[in-house]
């Protein structure tokens, strides 16, 4: 009779084990790049967001549970042209002075196969939020590393309004990509 609590138990407690969802490994950025590509009258130019800072949840095994969160403040946006810099603070683009950061965040990644996975996030930029989806390549590792691409139409958040809001002088869909390498979070 002693034996038959432990028996009953031992199922259970195995397909509470195999049930059990793995435990996402927490990460903090350790390096990275965030860029960006468009062009001014048919010239393509790029640019940096210095600064930004990311940390990520995430087990390849349970990609639906992973949360990305970017944080990326716009005054350090550089594209080596003071102008052009000036300009993207000013109202008609990022508003540097009402919106100091835009931010992405995902919930739950999708398997593309491999290595790759996409987040359907939302990016917050100029106080507008919207869909953006995210693909990338995860490198694991003890530091590993996501490397990954987005199309971001600059006109779903205001970004170079008035005169601006010509796409015969600039494209609606401005290229960002990012590679980052993570470590353990402390």
């Amino acid at each position: 009779m002693t034996f038959k609590p432990i028996l009953l138990s031992l199922p259970i407690a195995a397909a509470l084990l195999v049930a059990a969802p793995a435990n996402a490994a927490d990460y903090v950025q350790a390096s990275g790049a965030l860029s960006f590509a468009s062009q001014y009258q048919g010239e393509v130019f790029t640019g940096q967001f210095p600064g930004f800072r990311s940390t990520l949840s995430f087990d390849p095994a349970t990609p639906k549970a992973a949360k990305l969160d970017v944080l990326i403040p716009l005054a350090g946006t550089t594209t080596k042209n003071s102008d052009r810099d000036t300009t993207l603070q000013s109202s008609d683009f990022f508003s540097v002075a009402k919106f100091a950061q835009a931010r992405y965040t995902a919930n739950g990644f999708r398997s593309l196969g491999g290595n790759k996975y996409a987040a359907d996030g939302t990016l917050t930029l100029r106080g507008v939020s919207r869909p953006v989806t995210l693909t990338f390549t995860w490198t694991p590792g003890a530091k590993p590393v996501l490397a990954g691409k987005a199309t971001v139409k600059r006109l779903d958040f205001g970004v170079g309004g008035g005169d601006w809001a010509d796409t015969e002088l600039i494209p609606n869909e401005v290229a960002v990509s990012t590679r980052v390498t993570f470590a353990p979070k402390p």
